[in-house]
């Protein structure tokens, strides 16, 4: 499965470094956003995880 060219589990494994980055800063305080923002992209970040491994499941 590919997107433009890409594949959809390598997209979202940047999107999970990307999401990754951004909790690790909020949460050591380097960058200051509200504690909703922090917990809600914390979801987010849980669920592409859980996509980006059942796709590369079933992709091997």
């Amino acid at each position: 499965m590919k997107i433009g060219g890409l594949s959809i589990v390598l997209i979202l494994g940047i999107i999970n470094f990307l999401l990754l980055l951004f909790q690790l800063s909020s949460g050591l305080r380097w960058i200051k956003v509200r504690m909703t923002v922090h917990r809600k992209t914390g979801i987010l970040l849980f669920i592409v995880a859980l996509c980006h491994a059942v796709l590369a499941y079933l992709t091997s």
